[in-house]
C-alpha cells in the first residue's frame, strides 16, 4: 500500500499503478538518455574513418562512374560494330540467297526440261508399247488362224509349200528347180531340184503329219504321253517310207529325198525325243529337214550347181583367157610404142621452151632499146635452134595396128 497526503491507495490501484508506470518510463528515458550520449561519444569516435571510408567510397564510386561512361562508350562502339557486322551479314546472306535462289530457279528449270523430255520420251515409248501390244493382238490372232489352218491337213499341206517355195525361191535360181513335179511313177513332188550326176535331181516333201505332233503336245498325263509318241512313231515311220517309196527313183532322181518340217520345233522334239526315227530316215535316205537347215542345204546345193555349170563352160572359159593373153599382149605393144612417143614429145617440148626463152631475152633487148652491140648469146645450140618437125619423128613400129 502506498500513503500520499492523507490517503492511502493500494497497489492495485489504477492511479498506483500510472504511477508506477510513469516513474518506470521516466527511468527508462533517463537510461536510454545515457545510453545515446554515451553512443554519440563512441559514435564520434567512430564517425572519422567511416568518413575517412566515405571519403575512398565516394572516390571509388567516381571511378566507377567514369569507368560506366568509357565501357557505355565501348558498348557504342561494340553495337555500331555490330550493327555493321550484322548489315554485312545480312547483304552477305542476301547475296548467298539471289546466288542459291538462282541456282535453284535453274536445276529447277533443267529438271523441268529433263522431266518434260523423259515424259515425252515416256509417252513415245507408251506408243511404240502401244503398237506392240496392237501389233501382238495382231499377231495371236495371226496364231489363232495359223491354229486353224494347221487343224486342216489339205491347208496344213498348202502351208508347207508354200513356205518350201519362200525358201527354195530364195536359195536357188529359178530354172534349177521344179514344183510340182510329176515323176515316171505318177507321183508328184512338192519340189525337184535340178542337181547334175552324180547325184541327180533330189525331190523335197513338206507334207509332214503334225496331228502326232499336236497329240504329243496336248497329252496331260503319262498314259497319253505314251500314247502320243507311239502314235508319232507309227506315222512318222510310215511317212518315211512312203517318200523312199514314192521319189527315190533309180535312174531317175537321186539316191536320197528330203523330209521338209515347217516348225523348228517338231525338228528339236525329233532330233531331242525321237532320235532313233532320224536314224531311221537315214538309213531308209530321207534327210529330216527344218527351214534353217533346209536353207543351209539348198545354198549347199546352189554351190554344186555353180561348180557343175563353171565345168560345162571350162572350155569356153579357156578360149576367152586366151583371147584374153593376146590382146593384153597387144596392149603392152601398144603402151610400150606410146610412152616412145610421149619421149619424144617431151624432148620436142623442152627445145621450143629454150628457143622460146631466147626470143624472149631479145625482146627485152629490143624494149630498154638497148642499140648497142649485141653480145653473142653465152651459150650457141645451133641443134636446139633449129626446131625439128615432130610429125617426122613419129616412126611407124612393126606390128602396130593402130
Amino acid at each position: 500500500m502506498i500513503t500520499l497526503g492523507d490517503t492511502t491507495y493500494p497497489l492495485d490501484h489504477p492511479l498506483v499503478l500510472g504511477l508506477l508506470g510513469f516513474g518506470a518510463v521516466l527511468l527508462f528515458m533517463v537510461i536510454l538518455l545515457i545510453i545515446t550520449v554515451r553512443a554519440a561519444g563512441r559514435s564520434a569516435r567512430m564517425a572519422e574513418p567511416m568518413a575517412h571510408h566515405m571519403s575512398n567510397l565516394s572516390q571509388r564510386v567516381q571511378g566507377l562512374s567514369d569507368g560506366q561512361h568509357q565501357l557505355a562508350g565501348g558498348l557504342n562502339h561494340v553495337s555500331e560494330a555490330q550493327a555493321a557486322a550484322q548489315a554485312n551479314m545480312l547483304q552477305l546472306m542476301e547475296q548467298r540467297l539471289a546466288q542459291v535462289s538462282e541456282r535453284m530457279n535453274e536445276n529447277l528449270q533443267g529438271s523441268a526440261r529433263r522431266t518434260a523430255q523423259s515424259l515425252g520420251d515416256l509417252q513415245q515409248r507408251l506408243a511404240v508399247i502401244d503398237k506392240a501390244q496392237d501389233n501382238i493382238t495382231k499377231l495371236s490372232g495371226d496364231v489363232l488362224s495359223l491354229q486353224d489352218i494347221l487343224s486342216n491337213k489339205q491347208t496344213r499341206g498348202a502351208f508347207g509349200e508354200i513356205q518350201l517355195h519362200d525358201i527354195v525361191s530364195k536359195a536357188l535360181p529359178k530354172d534349177s528347180y521344179t514344183l510340182q513335179h510329176t515323176l515316171s511313177n505318177g507321183r508328184r513332188a512338192d519340189c525337184l531340184i535340178h542337181l547334175p550326176n552324180p547325184p541327180g535331181p533330189i525331190c523335197i516333201d513338206s507334207k509332214f503329219p503334225l496331228e502326232a505332233y499336236e497329240q504329243l503336245r496336248r497329252a496331260n498325263t503319262d498314259w497319253e504321253l505314251n500314247e502320243a509318241a507311239k502314235f508319232l512313231r507309227i506315222t512318222l515311220r510310215k511317212h518315211i517310207k512312203d517318200i523312199s517309196e514314192k521319189y527315190i527313183l533309180e535312174g531317175e532322181t537321186a539316191d536320197g529325198a528330203l523330209m521338209f518340217l515347217p516348225s523348228e520345233a517338231v525338228y528339236a522334239e525329233l532330233h531331242a525325243n525321237f532320235p532313233e526315227l532320224v536314224r531311221e530316215g537315214f538309213a531308209a535316205r530321207v534327210w529330216i529337214v527344218s527351214p534353217t537347215t533346209c536353207m543351209a542345204t539348198l545354198n549347199t546345193m546352189r554351190a554344186i550347181l555353180k561348180d557343175a555349170r563353171m565345168r560345162e563352160q571350162a572350155g569356153a572359159i579357156r578360149r576367152e583367157l586366151s583371147l584374153l593373153f593376146a590382146d593384153v599382149d597387144r596392149l603392152s605393144t601398144r603402151v610400150e610404142n606410146l610412152d616412145r612417143h610421149f619421149s619424144q614429145a617431151a624432148k620436142d617440148v623442152s627445145d621450143i621452151k629454150i628457143s622460146a626463152d631466147k626470143a624472149g631475152r631479145r625482146a627485152k633487148r629490143l624494149d630498154n632499146f638497148d642499140f648497142e652491140e649485141l653480145a653473142p648469146d653465152p651459150v650457141a645450140d645451133p641443134v636446139a635452134d633449129a626446131v625439128p618437125d615432130p610429125a617426122a619423128r613419129v616412126v611407124k613400129q612393126p606390128g602396130d595396128k593402130g
